[in-house]
């Protein structure tokens, strides 16, 4: 509560100096110097205060330009990051304008087309640089992504897309690069259900049916018939957008990479955006947390041997963290 304030009205003030527009019947100069020193104070007031709100609205235009400049030098220093990772003008303009979330066009830019940090897109170049040429399935289409194609000449790199606009946008430069658009039926609000599912179905075990003809509600079923038949030796899952409980989540996709990875010799499978629930809850279920092999800011990178006749995904129960 503020302090109580007393009401009662204040003696009136009169002031101690009183100035007339005459000299007064005192017109000797002693007089007149004393009446000139009691004025002096009162011309040299003006001035002073001039002075004063003048300095205070300096200082306060100058720390309105500290903070300022301080709060923008984080979006310069992101953006002089970014831009040291694309490869063409006009790949920078975009990866610009969605760092900082401006439309291009009437498109609403899609949440899975976030950029890549420094650290994670130099774990993928290392994975691709360190087994190219290879055989590389990518779940989601991003231009960070397209530079990977590159690293991989001489192999296979297959994009999975549902979102047509991205698809459009993007020239697949190699003849061994190829973009597939595809779509997603399951909302993400169905992920607890479809792992309950999982864990009590047989059908939906690692060594059954090949997944064109598996009964398991996680399986991929109409993807390109190349998904199928390639042994892939690296499979990056970021997409579909999973970014809010109605739209496809990446469950499927999750789940599908384990299947595929247990199909070839040795597959690295990286997943992005684990710091979600859904990403987290079915890497630890379909990847393990035994086969985690690093970790770089949303990224984590699991590395699966296959040609297991085991009917179980992990080998032991793994304790899943929040």
């Amino acid at each position: 509560m503020p302090p109580e304030v007393s009401h009662s009205r204040a003696p009136q003030l009169t002031p101690s100096v009183q100035f007339s527009s005459t000299a007064g019947s005192d017109t000797s100069p002693k007089s007149g110097r004393a009446a000139r020193r009691m004025k002096f104070p009162g011309k040299k007031l003006l001035p002073a205060l001039v002075f004063i709100l003048s300095s205070l609205s300096i200082l306060r235009l100058l720390k309105i330009a500290i903070t300022t400049s301080h709060s923008s030098s984080p979006a310069a220093a992101l953006l002089s990051s970014l831009q040291q990772e694309c490869s063409s003008p006009s790949e920078c303009s975009k990866v610009t304008s969605n760092a900082l979330g401006i439309k291009s066009g009437p498109h609403k830019t899609s949440a899975n087309a976030s950029l890549l940090t420094p650290k994670e897109f130099m774990l993928l170049s290392n994975l691709i640089i360190r087994k190219a040429p290879c055989n590389l399935l990518i779940f989601g289409l991003q231009s960070q992504y397209l530079n990977l194609s590159s690293i991989n000449a001489g192999g296979i790199t297959l994009f999975l897309e549902d979102d047509p606009y991205k698809i459009s946008e993007t020239k697949a430069d190699s003849n061994g690069t190829r973009i597939y658009k595809v779509k997603y039926q399951v909302p993400a609000k169905k992920a607890y259900k479809l792992l309950k599912h999982a864990r009590g179905n047989p059908a939906c075990a690692p060594s059954t049916s090949l997944l064109q003809q598996s009964t398991c509600k996680l399986a991929l079923r109409n993807l390109p018939q190349e998904v199928y038949q390639l042994k892939w030796d690296v499979v990056v899952v970021d997409g579909p957008i999973g970014d809010a409980p109605e739209a496809p989540g990446r469950m499927s996709t999750i789940y599908t990479a384990g299947i595929l990875a247990r199909a070839g010799k040795t597959t690295d499978v990286v997943v992005h955006d684990v710091h979600r629930t859904i990403e987290k809850w079915f890497s630890w279920e379909f990847l393990c947390e035994e086969n985690l092999v690093s970790a770089k800011g949303k990224f984590w990178n699991f590395r699966i041997s296959g040609q297991s006749n085991s009917t179980r995904f992990c080998s032991s129960e793994t304790v899943h963290r929040d």
